[in-house]
């Protein structure tokens, strides 16, 4: 199964509350961290929900 790394670029703060709980659920602690996660339909909805707070890195 392939992977993608994803990078939080902006804060949740000030954010919705459904907004925080998925950038905590992707497993971020700060900003400009990126981590890897399995390429799934469940991983690709939630970067569509916070997609203005991620981006995808090569």
């Amino acid at each position: 199964m392939s992977t993608i790394k994803i990078r939080l670029k902006k804060s949740p703060i000030g954010a919705k509350e459904n907004h925080k709980r998925t950038v905590q659920a992707l497993g971020f602690k700060k900003v400009g961290q990126v981590i890897e996660k399995n390429d799934d339909p469940a991983i690709r909805g939630m970067l569509a929900h916070i997609n203005h707070m991620v981006e995808i890195v090569d």
